[in-house]
């Protein structure tokens, strides 16, 4: 694991606070985010006072491709780890992993007795934490829209939204200093699959008097309304009773209710189901256990099974919407999956749009189905393959217009996202001096039912998980890596006897990843010659492993870049006495 300083990290919260008239934590509410604000993932939103703290969503984000050998990116826990005494509760909105995947990191060094979660999100913690062994200590509490949590200084409620997972809930949360509304991911959707949005609710809470709105921005640049639901439904139905041979559907595994139409279209097609892919199979398994799919378990089959059962008889649905190398249909495409191959005719169905960043991977998964013979259909306007679960920007509108707040904060996006969401809430009749835009770790202040800016920072670095480990080490370690795909490694094997500091032969040199040896002999012998004369004259004087070391850098790292115009890692090793010179041919 290793970690990125954000911008003014190193302003750590202390006892005193600034920004705000005469702000005093004993009386007063302070907001803010460790993750979600200047991104899309990672979304932890903190609300304190006093000695209580209670936390909404504890998510994790996924590397970009230049993070090597990176699982997860994770917010610095460190100010929840020196407050723990004071976490009252961790409140999950919806069940997506940017929203609960963090979760397991956060129990590993910050132990929170109470969590809170919709019936799906409960399921797929439950799951989580048992792979990790983490379940005992820890109490996970199902809510819903009626649910009440009360505390010393916070009494939280709840209403239904809708998004592309079941159970997903906004929060409104009472403080001494006005209420607050954290919507979650949210879309409206007047003809929805599974419940319906609480425009009710919504409206009683706006006309009771909102201080705080923070609201989901990450669609806060597409105009108008999105699609329903029910219309792509109607598009994967279409597509799969015309279909005449095998039905390959790849989408999110997290978009349950697109799930559970795929399935459904399926069996009432009179198709047998295959799943694949790992997330997918557990959350169809969840799903299946809350009937949320309602479909009878004797429509599915083993992958053992597929090449029984006639062509237009089968449907198989797998991840690998995002072109993702590891993921089912990537290795379908290529012809390494265990179970399928493409057969030509075959047609493949993309039930997603790409992630930005991701087009070019997608693009070379469906040129090579293409290739191999499949007929490939994607998104497009006439299509309908896929919607969105978050707000396009008319639907931010109507949720503005419901709560109606007195100031308001835009989360859960990139800045250019947040500031457009910002520019609609003024819109929309929120004063622009009344919209914050934040940063991770940046504090507002709720006294006596209006908002401030806290002039301070909580310590807000991203954390890279490798695995498992959340110890914390170097951005060397990220260094390296991009080092090592770019240039790669010089080993420089070094035989000595400290006890007369004489160096006892040639150094022998070792690449991976730079040249080719058998091409390159002359610069390997070359580099020998070099690092020999400057290890002999260093050791006409007494001198320590770590100056040989950096005897064997200074000279070989320029001499190398100057005969190739690149930096490999160079790596010296040191063999001590004369019985250690045969370990060199091993």
């Amino acid at each position: 694991m290793t970690r990125k300083t954000t911008r003014n990290s190193r302003h750590m919260v202390s006892t005193t606070y600034y920004g705000a008239p005469n702000f005093d934590l004993k009386t007063d509410t302070l907001v803010y985010a460790l993750g979600g604000l200047g991104e899309v993932g990672k979304n932890m939103y903190c609300f304190e006072h006093d000695d209580e703290i209670i936390i909404v969503d504890a998510g994790v984000m996924f590397p970009d491709d230049d993070l090597l050998g990176i699982d997860y990116v994770i917010p610095d826990y460190s100010h929840l780890i020196k407050n723990r005494d004071k976490i009252k509760a961790l409140i999950i909105t919806h069940g997506h992993e940017d929203h609960i995947g963090g979760i397991p990191f956060l129990l590993q060094s910050c132990p929170i007795k109470d969590i809170y979660a919709p019936k799906f999100a409960k399921a797929l913690i439950e799951k989580k934490l048992s792979e990790k062994r983490k379940l005992a200590s820890t109490k996970i509490i199902e809510i819903n829209e009626n649910s009440s949590i009360r505390t010393k200084y916070f009494t939280v409620g709840f209403f239904n939204t809708i998004h592309s997972i079941p159970d997903s809930l906004g929060v409104l949360i009472n403080t001494q200093n006005g209420r607050i509304v954290e919507t979650g991911d949210f879309k409206f959707d007047l003809t929805p699959v599974g419940t319906n949005s609480d425009y009710q609710k919504m409206a009683y809470i706006g006309a009771s008097g909102v201080t705080l709105l923070m609201s989901d921005s990450t669609n806060s640049e597409v105009e108008g309304f999105s699609i329903s639901e029910r219309k792509v439904a109607r598009s994967i139905f279409e597509i799969t009773q015309k279909t005449p041979g095998r039905l390959i559907v790849s989408t999110f595994a997290s978009n349950v209710y697109r799930l559970g139409q795929i399935l459904k279209s399926a069996v009432d097609c009179g198709r047998k189901v295959a799943v694949f892919g790992r997330s997918m199979e557990n959350v169809v398994e969840i799903a299946l256990n809350l009937k949320t799919i309602d479909i009878d378990r004797d429509a599915f089959v083993s992958p053992e099974m597929i090449n029984t059962i006639p062509n237009d008889k089968i449907c198989i649905v797998c991840t690998g919407s995002q072109g993702e190398a590891l993921a089912a249909l990537s290795r379908i495409a290529n012809g390494t999956h265990r179970h399928i191959k493409i057969i030509p005719g075959d047609t493949v169905v993309f039930s997603s749009n790409p992630i930005p960043g991701n087009a070019t991977n997608v693009s070379g998964i469906i040129n090579q189905l293409v290739r191999v013979g499949a007929n490939v259909l994607t998104n497009t306007p006439l299509t309908s393959l896929h919607t969105t679960g978050h707000a396009s920007k008319e639907e931010q509108m109507l949720m503005l217009q419901l709560i109606k707040p007195k100031f308001f904060m835009p989360m859960h996006g990139e800045y250019k996202m947040l500031k457009t969401h910002a520019d609609t809430a003024v819109a929309t009749g929120v004063k622009k001096e009344n919209c914050f835009i934040c940063a991770n770790g940046d504090a507002l202040v709720l006294k006596n039912e209006e908002v401030y800016r806290a002039n301070i920072r909580i310590q807000t670095d991203a954390i890279y998980v490798d695995g498992n480990d959340i110890s914390g080490l170097s951005t060397s370690v990220i260094k390296d890596r991009k080092i090592l795909a770019d240039n790669g490694m010089v080993a420089v094997i070094i035989c000595i006897d400290s006890r007369s500091n004489k160096i006892l032969c040639k150094p022998g040199i070792v690449s991976r990843g730079f040249v080719f040896i058998k091409e390159s002999q002359t610069l390997m012998k070359e580099s020998e010659n070099l690092v020999y004369e400057a290890l002999r004259q260093a050791m006409k004087q007494k001198v320590t492993f770590g100056d040989l070391k950096n005897s064997v850098r200074d000279t070989l790292e320029p001499f190398l870049y100057q005969k190739t115009n690149r930096n490999p890692i160079v790596i010296p090793v040191i063999l001590n006495h004369k019985d250690a010179m045969p370990k060199r041919d091993r």
